[in-house]
């Protein structure tokens, strides 16, 4: 009976360190699914919001650049387009505190740059004069720039949706590996219901010696 006793002690005991082992991997499994649904929200849904409003600003831009509305007053034109693009940059930077892709890093740094250099209208001559009303070619210019930038744009949208289905793909992983831990551990308590009847409560068939 005391050998009985041993074997299941040992039994028991190596069942309950599977059992303790899985409940680790089950915490670091629950983490990494919390990270890669934060990481989601954060930097994938949150940074889509943040392209919808550059976009919108660059939107506004532009009809400011193409004198879209005849009746406008174009007066402040140069102090307006110099506010939307301020409010830019302030969601650029808001942006590169993300986790950025390599691709995304190139494209932003691209986009930066067409805001800062290339649509930093100092002169409102540079658009319209009196004499010779809105200046056509200059405003092409400015127009292609915009459009540049708005690809870059496009792509870093692109980037959002194709790395946030990675991290889904990444998170239901995780979750179908847990179900899976799941059912082991109830198979491993099954055995451990069973060991601890047959070895502690059962009677042998057999007596034992010693």
């Amino acid at each position: 009976m005391k050998r009985r006793r041993r074997v299941a002690f040992f039994i028991i005991l190596g069942l309950l360190l599977l059992l303790y082992g899985k409940n680790l991997l089950e915490r670091q499994s629950f983490r990494n699914i919390s990270s890669a649904l934060t990481e989601v929200y954060e930097d994938r849904l949150r940074v889509e919001s943040y392209i919808f409003h550059i976009s919108e600003k660059l939107f506004q831009i532009q009809k400011l650049i193409d004198h879209c509305d005849l009746g406008y007053d174009y007066s402040k034109v140069i102090e307006e387009i110099s506010a939307e693009e301020k409010g830019i940059l302030e969601l650029v930077a808001e942006f590169e505190a993300t986790q950025l892709t390599p691709e995304e890093a190139v494209l932003l740094g691209d986009f930066k740059q067409i805001i800062q250099k290339d649509l930093s209208i100092k002169n409102y001559q540079l658009l319209y004069t009196d004499s010779s009303g809105v200046n056509l070619q200059q405003v092409k210019v400015y127009d292609q720039k915009i459009a540049r930038a708005q690809s870059d744009l496009d792509k870093l949208s692109e980037i959002q949706i194709e790395e946030g289905e990675k991290l889904v793909a990444k998170a239901k992983t995780l979750i179908n590996r847990s179900q899976i831990w799941a059912q082991f551990e109830l198979a491993l308590l099954l055995v451990l219901v069973v060991v601890i009847y047959f070895f502690l409560f059962k009677k042998p068939l057999f007596s034992e010696q010693g």
